[in-house]
Formats: C-alpha cells, sequence, structure tokens
C-alpha cells in the first residue's frame, strides 16, 4: 500500500501521466474509504484530495469521470555500477573513487550555487 511520502505514478487509460507525492491518507466518513491527499509533481505544483478505498491505494484499478486509473507506488531503482573508459578492472573497488559507499567519477568537484550566484552577480555570466 502506498504510504504517507511514497511517491506514485498515476495511470489514465492505461497510460502513465503523472508522479505525485503522498502528503496524508485518512479515514473517511464512508466505511472503508480512504481521503488521500496527493501532491501533483508537475507545474505547477498542485494539491488534490481523492477519496478511495485501500485496493485502489493499492494498485488495483478504478474509475474517475469515466476514466480508468491507476496508483502504482515508485520504487527507486538500483545503482547500476559506472564504468570508465580504460577500466580493465571494472569489477575492482578503487578507493580513490569511493566516498561514504557512493562512487563518484575522478574529476568529479564539488560546485557551490552561492558561489556561482555570486560570480554571476558580480561579472555577469561566464561566456563559452
Amino acid at each position: 500500500m502506498a504510504t504517507i511520502k511514497d511517491i506514485v505514478l498515476i495511470h489514465l487509460e492505461d497510460s502513465p501521466v503523472s508522479f505525485a507525492r503522498v502528503e496524508n491518507i485518512l479515514p473517511d466518513a464512508k466505511k472503508d474509504w480512504y481521503q488521500i491527499k496527493l501532491l501533483m509533481l508537475q507545474i505547477p505544483l498542485q494539491v488534490v484530495t481523492w477519496i478511495l478505498k485501500d485496493a485502489y491505494i493499492n494498485g488495483d484499478e478504478f474509475h474517475m469521470n469515466g476514466k480508468k486509473m491507476k496508483l502504482q507506488t515508485v520504487e527507486c531503482p538500483e545503482e547500476i555500477p559506472m564504468a570508465f573508459p580504460g577500466n580493465t578492472q571494472s569489477d575492482q573497488p578503487n578507493p580513490k573513487l569511493e566516498s561514504h559507499g557512493k562512487k563518484e567519477t575522478p574529476d568529479a568537484q564539488i560546485i557551490s550555487f552561492s558561489d556561482l550566484k555570486n560570480r554571476q552577480k558580480d561579472h555577469g555570466p561566464d561566456p563559452k
């Protein structure tokens, strides 16, 4: 069952149309129905509240305004190991590339957005 803070993919007529984050799930006045508050992850952001049975929140199909709908909980895909050009020992861990269990590219840099913003304010945008 989708729970609070889960991301769901909304399907309309068997086609994925939008992502939303579950903000709240409260029991409705009707027995076995729930008010599910969704933050629609689109521009502009919009908050909607749908009244659904728990089976619909669990991914069963339902109809809204005569259209077939479905909610699908989104799971984060597993990280795929990166292969670097010229690296013949890709399955050997490289301590220079590991930081707190995350792999980074050898030329990776941390860019401070505040430094970038100040540089643009002082000098204008960087010429390319």
